[in-house]
């Protein structure tokens, strides 16, 4: 009896032990990261497909995008990982998913900003100036997706930058508008 009933407890601790195990596997599988994008992108491609499929693709690729960190969001444009997929893209599309993405990585990249040790900010702040200084003057005429792109950069940093990064990004600020210039 005692026998049959250490048996039952066995079995059921076992049980939930693979039910546990397996809901940790799943929720790690469901966990989006810049190789799960990459890997749908790889098997979902654009190209040549009708556009309710391509809608379709695109709209679950904004929705991985925005569930990514923004260190990972930051690795995916470093890597150039969106490249082939965007240029595939028409130019609605393309729009399209701005609209669906942008709003979502600026937010993350204040909420980065405000995080940032002073210090780090500072060498942030330091390393983009001199960047955008190189390219001050070059003919960068803007098109309607580089528009979109830095207005909602100025949207969500007047919205959702704190006033000490506002101050440590406004140099920044400033050569980006001598930058654009006679542009928009």
């Amino acid at each position: 009896m005692i026998r049959s009933l250490w048996l039952k407890a066995a079995l059921v601790l076992a049980a939930i032990w693979v039910v546990a195990g397996g809901a940790i596997f799943w929720a790690r599988s469901a966990k989006v990261t810049p190789a799960s994008v990459t890997s749908y992108l790889d098997a979902h491609p654009v190209e040549n497909q009708p556009p309710p499929e391509r809608a379709k693709v695109i709209a679950k690729v904004a929705d991985q995008m925005n569930a990514l960190t923004y260190e990972e969001r930051r690795e995916m444009r470093m890597g150039k990982r969106l490249d082939g997929f965007f240029k595939s893209l028409t130019p609605g599309e393309q729009s399209s998913f701005l609209d669906r993405t942008l709003p979502t990585g600026f937010k993350q990249m204040m909420e980065s900003l405000n995080k940032m040790e002073p210090l780090k900010r500072k060498q942030f702040v330091e390393r983009a100036l001199r960047d955008m200084r190189e390219h001050e003057g070059e003919d960068s005429r803007l098109d309607q997706n580089a528009r979109k792109i830095i207005d909602e950069g100025f949207k969500s940093f007047y919205n959702d930058a704190s006033v000490q990064v506002k101050m440590d990004v406004a140099p920044l600020i400033e050569q980006l508008q001598k930058n654009l210039q006679g542009f928009r």
